[in-house]
């Protein structure tokens, strides 16, 4: 049934993926763009931009965090949806600065070394986004490790390549429509099962509104929203393909509704928790209502999972052929073609280290606190190289120590408090960092010189 779901599920999304039309290929596969030039619209955008972000590895975090601290722990994991708000009034206001891209902004800014160093936290990024997400899907066709957990994985990433290759951007946001509107429907219906069932008397009860309740991870995420938009080119290419108020509109409405979406997902876990199952948080609760329910949750974690990968696919596509490798005597498309097939290989490898899918966010999280500052003061003309590269480093120093466990730290006695420790000294250090270079060396005495 799940191989079945698989096949007819990718195969109704190739048939839907355009191939390029004659005329501006660039514009179609890069930008999104309709055969005749124009932009897509507001519904278009917003539904792109939320169904990337309900990434399979959300739904799966989001109900493990439901089941272990009930609604503080939905509420935790939706905090990080008020990226959108942060990250479209940033790219609002460098879009009206004249930069067509984040790389153009760092490169006019810091300097071709900054866009380089930002380039190889986004690959970092963007390969965190295939494992992560075939990783929830491969557990619906067998344990962690098993055979076919593992060819399930190769066999989703290599599928939604397949028609991700097709028109790049334009693939991914037709097919992301179309695949927001079945996770929507879906959602609805999976609630109409579990809602009745759910001992909500008890899951009111078990919210513990303290640091080890889950209230510091929601600490983290309202830290981490500053900074963590901006090193997901899934999110912020798609800042840039529409004019401005238009994507501010879709960016805000982005972040409310998927605020929404995950919070609502909690209750997957909350039912679990309540219900007193145990195992797989996703797999046992589908079970536990029947066959209806397991492939209902199957559509929605392949859907959401799908979406995200195909988005960071195009992604990287774009990163190497436009943003890096722009003069490079080649065809753009190819060499986007090419970086996404490398980008599957190496993604779906880290299976085999079976790491955890949680880690892909809260780590990679904390590496990027740095760019907090470069943003917030955007423009600020008197930073330069030094105090980027200061709050830049300071981020990935702290990202490493915490996740090779060599900070001692801690504030409070619950699950992330050495996590919340990190992150606040992390922020600190780097604003600090990043506001005393900038009058030590300012921009103006570097060029000078």
């Amino acid at each position: 049934m799940n191989w079945t779901i698989l096949l007819g599920f990718s195969a109704l999304m190739f048939a839907i993926s355009p191939a390029l039309k004659p005329g501006n290929q660039l514009a179609q596969f890069f930008g999104a763009k309709r055969e005749d030039g124009s932009e897509i619209g507001l519904k278009t955008l917003t539904s792109s931009l939320l169904i990337s972000w309900i990434f399979a590895k959300s739904i799966y975090n989001t109900a493990a965090l439901g089941s272990s601290f009930s609604m503080v722990g939905g509420i935790a994991y939706a905090t990080y949806w008020l990226s959108f708000i942060v990250a479209g009034f940033t790219i609002y206001r460098l879009k009206k600065a004249g930069f067509r891209s984040i790389h153009e902004f760092l490169n006019t800014k810091y300097g071709q070394g900054a866009t380089w160093l930002f380039s190889f936290i986004l690959v970092f990024r963007l390969w965190n986004e295939i494992w992560s997400n075939t990783m929830v899907v491969g557990q619906f066709f067998g344990s962690n490790g098993s055979s076919s957990f593992i060819m399930a994985t190769w066999a989703t990433t290599g599928l939604v390549l397949l028609y991700s290759l097709k028109s790049g951007l334009r693939s991914s946001i037709l097919t992301d429509v179309i695949q927001m509107g079945l996770t929507t429907f879906l959602l609805l219906l999976l609630l109409g099962f579990i809602l009745p069932k759910t001992d909500m008397t008890m899951a009111m009860a078990n919210n513990n509104w303290s640091l080890s309740g889950g209230v510091d991870l929601i600490l983290v995420a309202m830290i981490q929203i500053w900074s963590y938009p901006f090193h997901d080119p899934v999110m912020t290419d798609r800042g840039f393909i529409t004019e401005e108020s238009k994507m501010l509109k879709g960016f805000i409405l982005s972040g409310v509704l998927g605020f929404i979406f995950i919070f609502i997902f909690s209750f997957i876990g909350i039912y679990f928790k309540t219900a007193n199952l145990e195992g797989n948080v996703i797999i046992e609760t589908a079970k536990s209502f029947g066959v209806i329910v397991v492939i209902i949750m199957n559509v929605i974690m392949l859907s959401s999972a799908s979406s995200t990968i195909d988005s960071t696919f195009t992604s990287i596509g774009k990163l190497i052929s436009i943003d890096l490798f722009s003069n490079i005597k080649m065809d753009k498309i190819l060499l986007a073609r090419i970086s996404m097939i490398t980008l599957a290989i190496l993604g779906n490898i880290m299976i085999h280290a079976g790491p955890s899918i949680l880690s892909a966010t809260t780590v990679s999280g904390t590496m990027v606190v740095g760019l907090a500052p470069i943003f917030i003061f955007s423009n600020w003309s008197r930073p330069h190289k030094a105090s980027y590269y200061a709050s830049i480093l300071t981020g990935l120093v702290f990202g490493v120590l915490l996740a090779t466990k060599s900070i001692g730290g801690t504030i409070g006695t619950g699950k992330y408090g050495s996590l919340l420790y990190t992150n606040i000294w992390a922020t600190l250090i780097s604003f600090a960092l990043f506001v005393l270079l900038a009058f030590i060396f300012p921009k103006r005495e570097c060029e000078k010189s």
